[in-house]
């Protein structure tokens, strides 16, 4: 009973955006959340949920890829229609733009270091995360880089001590990286859970991805999704 309701909901909330071209703004370097193929084309966790959440809500929808320092106000200015870029829901992201219900539960940020390293001295974060912001309110040494990439080259060449960011983010290369690095300190909770971006205009948008996810979390569809990409340690429902 439960699973009919939700579907039906999400059928009365796509009713007016059913037949819309909706695109998908992501950043396509942050794995497993989102990355790029060989051939440029949008991979991972975020890619599968957010071609699932359109197919449920009835939507065709095409990806747009864009830098994650101007990935909010390319949303504003409507180069596309929705963020799926492994956001964290924060109330100052929230002043600008709107969110739909999380797709993933909040989890913690880790400092990664090279072995032998501390969590402390200069970090290494990316630029307008919820990281670097936390690394500056705690009157940190912070430097901050363009993209997830060039904080763990800061940190291999020693121009950072250590890297804080996601996790989910940092796990999977200390794991490749066969004992160069290590998680280091103790993990910092910051942020919500991740959820899509969406303009505060966009209520009937909001709404059909809202009811989408619901159905998701309902049917075990994206607990299964989460564990395929982030193993058994990811964050479920």
């Amino acid at each position: 009973m439960k699973k009919i309701l939700v579907a039906s909901l999400a059928l009365v909330a796509s009713a007016s955006v059913a037949s819309a071209q909706v695109r998908l703004g992501t950043e396509g370097a942050y794995m497993p959340w989102n990355g790029l193929d060989e051939n440029n084309e949008v991979i991972g966790f975020e890619r599968e949920v957010g071609d699932r959440l359109c197919e449920i809500a009835g939507l065709t929808c095409e990806w747009v890829i864009n830098d994650w320092d101007s990935i909010i106000p390319n949303l504003v200015a409507g180069n596309y229609d929705a963020i799926i870029a492994g956001m964290s829901i924060t109330a100052e992201r929230d002043e600008v733009i709107d969110f739909t219900a999380e797709y993933y539960p909040p989890s913690p940020s880790l400092y990664m270091a090279l072995s032998g390293g501390g969590a402390s001295g200069v970090i290494a974060a990316q630029t307008n995360t919820i990281q670097a912001g936390y690394v500056a309110d705690m009157g940190g040494d912070l430097i901050e880089f363009a993209t997830p990439d060039e904080t763990i080259a800061a940190v291999r060449s020693g121009e950072a001590d250590a890297v804080l960011a996601d996790g989910d983010y940092l796990l999977p290369i200390v794991e490749e990286a066969g004992g160069e690095f290590a998680i280091v300190g103790d993990p910092v909770y910051i942020g919500g859970g991740v959820g899509m971006g969406i303009r505060e205009t966009d209520g009937d948008l909001k709404a059909a991805m809202d009811a989408a996810i619901a159905e998701m979390k309902a049917s075990g569809e994206l607990n299964a999704l989460i564990t395929e990409w982030f193993g058994p340690e990811g964050a479920v429902y």
